[in-house]
């Protein structure tokens, strides 16, 4: 009787837990479409800025490679 009581709250326990988890797991799925949405986002700006200085390094290289080699007289 003592085992089986102990099983009882045990269960009740864990469904309890599963209620909890379950509402958790549908909160999330429910977020993921704007989270995703956002993080696509942040990387699209943070790619543009890597390129536009990556861009801006390269002209800069341009420049004292043909001053280097492109004298004026």
């Amino acid at each position: 009787m003592k085992k089986l009581l102990i099983a009882g709250i045990i269960l009740l326990g864990m469904i309890g837990v599963a209620k909890a988890d379950a509402q958790k797991v549908i909160n999330t799925l429910a977020g993921a479409p704007e989270k995703l949405q956002n993080h696509i986002q942040a990387e699209i700006a943070e790619a543009k800025a890597y390129q536009k200085n990556s861009w801006a390094d390269a002209k800069a290289q341009l420049l004292r490679l043909k001053a280097k080699f492109i004298k004026d007289q």
